[in-house]
Formats: C-alpha cells, structure tokens, sequence
C-alpha cells in the first residue's frame, strides 16, 4: 500500500510546519488529490490514522479534495477536463490529447491549535 509511504511524506511536511511555526497540535490537513494520483481514499485515511500517531497530527482531520484529470486537446486546441487519460475530447471528440494535471498530490494546509 504506498498510501502509508505517502502519509510518511505528509508526517515529515506536518513536524516541520508545526515546528516553524511553535504550533504543538494539527487539527487537521487538506490534501489536494488529481484524479489520476492513484490514491485510495480509504487506504489513504487509515494510513494518515496510523502515521500521524506520536505526531502534532495526532487524531488530527484528514480532508481530501479532488482536483480534476486535465488535457490539452490538439484538436481544438482548448484545455479540457478529463474522466480518464484516454478519453477522447469532451468538445470535440478528438483524440490527441496531452494530459497535464490530475496526477498530482499535495499538502494544501493545515490547521493548528
């Protein structure tokens, strides 16, 4: 399950946030997820769970948003939201298109006490 790895990454980002800013407790961290990110929501909640254990984020607040598949279509030349990478064009129908957003994951804030 690389949810736990990732959550590992987001324990070192919450200890060196909370630790800049003298703050002794995380109440909760919002995690921007793309939709092509190959998170499992539910693995990834019972990762933070057990990570977080022993840290600032301790019984802290797992928030996940969803951030949208997009594509430039070289069809239309339009930028598109996608559903899956190899779909066609939602305008068009074409069916050369460069992805360029949705496999990104990324730690958007936290909230402190």
């Amino acid at each position: 399950m690389h949810e736990m790895s990732l959550c590992e990454g987001i324990r070192e980002i919450v200890e060196t946030a909370a630790r800049t800013h003298s703050a002794e407790r995380v109440t909760r961290v919002r995690l921007e997820i793309g939709r092509f990110a190959g998170v499992e929501k539910t693995a990834m909640e019972f990762a933070f769970d057990v990570v977080m254990r022993g840290s600032p984020a301790e019984g802290a607040a797992l928030e996940m948003i969803d951030l949208p598949g997009t594509a430039t279509c070289f069809d239309c030349a339009k930028d598109v939201e996608i559903e899956d990478r190899f779909a066609p064009c939602p305008l068009c129908g074409g069916g050369k298109l460069m992805p360029k957003g949705g496999d990104e994951m990324r730690v958007k804030d936290l909230e402190v006490a």
